[in-house]
């Protein structure tokens, strides 16, 4: 259910990086009984009986992450909130009924509007993403209140653009690789591996490397690509630009699994379209979080089982809150578009609306698994960088859902209440 609190890790944000030893401690439980204890529905039971049976938010996580306070603390948490954010009234869109979310403040305006003017000149004259006839489009995306709602912490609008020109360098991808604008699943593989030395480049010999070099910029895709990963690149840490790299590696393989699906005709399984998902989804965008806020969560905490975990529920449960959002967009668009709510309904013989229904449900599950999982992992490595970290993946969810909330340009609910 829609919930009126601030998120449980929507709270105290040191305003630098920390940079204490690093913890030593037994290894943490991990598994997903461990620590989640999110009961499974009743088939018999109707949606939202068992929405309203499902646990709140982990009240650990706000004591945790909130950090000390009292005299002498304030200046180290710039973002702090003691009370929930309260939505604009001028904000559009309504939330999915039964969606369990958290509200998030209007985005700064001045940083709104900054971003805008600085991604559209980027896309548009930098690297020529899209020609002049896409331009209604490109506004209707609001990305850069997209990104401003997702990364509040940003110390300077150069550290959002960071965000911002990857965000529309992987929408350039899917548009003209995958979806809207031409793409197709024949041939996407042998596409996707050559834009993908635009961000992991080629290392070959003196009379290749020149072809390579030329061959970035022979296409919109790869041309953002290089562009914004070039801005990322200087931005990040070494380590932190193998993370995005291998992140966008999963991205890709889980196009390619979608593609295969279309190929072939091929509804998949409801748990085999949720693989695809944990690929085919958000992941790059919060694991970036760090980067973004101007600082690194070392290699060996972000390589923890238990936070791969967290990072994925986190991804997962945004990407299926995407599906229930542009559930009427896609089902408007030429063939057939596989979303949750469309594999549950034709794999286990639902109705539209009793497929939609269960796949809230799916997204609620996910999103409390995340939260305990987040606030055992917090217990249990209270490392400031660790818990800056999780506040910003926690943020990242919030502000991606306001942004699907919010774009009535793209998206409409269909007409389930």
């Amino acid at each position: 259910m829609p919930d009126s609190g601030t998120s449980p890790l929507r709270s105290a944000l040191p305003g630098t990086a920390l940079r204490p030893p690093l913890p030593t401690g037994p290894s943490l439980p991990f598994g997903p009984g461990a620590r989640t204890s999110v009961p499974e529905p009743d088939a018999a039971a109707p949606a939202a009986s068992w929405a309203d049976a499902v646990p709140g938010p982990n009240p650990a996580l706000d004591r945790i992450v909130r950090g000390p306070s009292g005299v002498g603390t304030a200046g180290l948490y710039p973002a702090r909130r003691e009370r929930p954010p309260v939505p604009s009234a001028a904000a559009e869109g309504r939330p999915i009924p039964g969606l369990y979310h958290h509200p998030v403040p209007e985005p700064d305006p001045v940083r709104v509007a900054e971003v805008s003017r600085r991604i559209k000149r980027w896309a548009v004259d930098e690297v020529e993403a899209y020609p002049p006839e896409w331009e209604d489009q490109f506004d209707g995306f609001s990305v850069g209140r997209y990104m401003v709602a997702c990364h509040p912490d940003a110390p300077t609008v150069d550290h959002l653009m960071i965000a911002t020109r990857l965000m529309v360098a992987e929408n350039v991808v899917d548009d003209v690789y995958c979806e809207d604008h031409g793409g197709s699943p024949v041939g996407l593989g042998g596409r996707l591996l050559l834009a993908h030395t635009a961000l992991d480049p080629l290392h070959t010999t003196a009379e290749y490397q020149p072809l390579w070099a030329e061959s970035l910029l022979s296409d919109a895709a790869r041309r953002s690509y290089r562009s914004a990963m070039a801005y990322f690149s200087e931005a990040a840490t070494p380590s932190q630009a193998d993370r995005f790299r291998h992140d966008m590696a999963r991205l890709h393989m889980g196009y390619l699994a979608e593609a295969a699906w279309a190929q072939t005709d091929y509804t998949p399984e409801v748990w085999e379209y949720l693989s695809m998902r944990q690929f085919n989804n958000f992941r790059p965008c919060p694991t970036i979080t760090d980067t973004v806020g101007g600082y690194e969560l070392p290699p060996d905490l972000h390589a923890l089982p238990a936070l791969q975990r967290v990072i994925a529920l986190a991804g997962n449960a945004t990407t299926i809150s995407n599906d229930l959002y542009s559930y009427t967009k896609e089902l408007k668009s030429p063939g057939k578009h596989l979303n949750l709510p469309v594999v549950i309904a034709e794999q286990e013989g639902l109705s539209d609306k009793e497929g939609y229904l269960k796949a809230v449900k799916v997204h609620n599950e996910l999103m409390h698994a995340f939260e305990a999982e987040a606030a055992a992992l917090a217990a249990s490595w209270p490392d400031p960088r660790m818990l800056r970290f999780l506040r910003g993946v926690a943020v990242w969810v919030d502000g991606n859902h306001y942004w699907h909330m919010t774009n009535t340009y793209r998206y409409s609910l269909p007409d389930f209440w």
